[in-house]
């Protein structure tokens, strides 16, 4: 068995800590769909570890994250705990212009 140090975390973890998903699964599998870049590189497999200094582009649905990561978390906390585990430094939202109702 691996030990990993404490200022190093699997990625599955600390998306999951960081509350960008809902679950650890999710996280794992929005790594193995190749939706997670650690430092420009992509990755799939969700032992990937991180560490503070690290930046991490993440592709959502509806958009685009990006977090210099800060911290590892120990657990999955409220919301204010997680948003001290990373800077955002994500893209604003592309306008799309006004709604016409169509």
């Amino acid at each position: 068995m691996t030990t990993v140090s404490p200022d190093r975390q699997r990625i599955d973890k600390w998306l999951y800590f960081a509350r960008v998903v809902k679950t650890r699964g999710l996280a794992g599998k929005l790594v193995a769909s190749g939706h997670v870049r650690i430092n420009g590189e992509k990755k799939r497999n969700t032992s990937a570890t991180v560490k503070p200094g690290d930046t991490l582009t993440i592709v959502m649905p509806r958009r685009v994250l990006v977090f210099r990561i800060i911290g590892c978390g120990e657990r999955r906390g409220p919301a204010s705990e997680a948003r001290l585990l990373y800077e955002d430094l994500s893209p604003p939202p592309i306008d799309t212009g006004p709604d016409h109702g169509f």
